[in-house]
């Protein structure tokens, strides 16, 4: 069964895989592992290894975590989408913040 990953995704997702496999490759390099020896260390075949290097969507998130943890690069996985650095949702949460703290005269005595 083919998946229809590479068309519906969105564009910035497919340019993040795309560097991802590009820096992988680099990585590996780097390293001299060879793509044989990586592939084996990493329990895939070498054409698996082929669409990670390419940022193939249709690689499973585990594989790249894999290759990620053999690179020794696996804590930016990790990090992708660390709650603390999603300044996003820390800017929608501080919206909700209620403009006025109200407490009744009973409670604010007791306190």
């Amino acid at each position: 069964m083919k998946s229809n990953a590479p068309n519906t995704l969105p564009r910035a997702a497919r340019s993040a895989l795309v560097k991802l496999g590009e820096d992988i490759v680099v990585a590996r390099k780097k390293r001299r592992i060879s793509t044989v020896s990586m592939a084996e260390r990493a329990f895939i075949s070498r054409g698996t290894l082929y669409k990670v290097e390419r940022g193939d969507p249709t690689v499973s998130m585990g594989i790249y975590a894999t290759v990620l943890s053999i690179l020794g690069l696996i804590e930016g996985l990790g990090q992708a989408a660390d709650r603390r650095e999603d300044t996003l949702g820390l800017d929608i949460e501080e919206d909700r913040l209620p403009k006025k703290i109200v407490t009744s005269r009973s409670k604010a005595g007791r306190l």
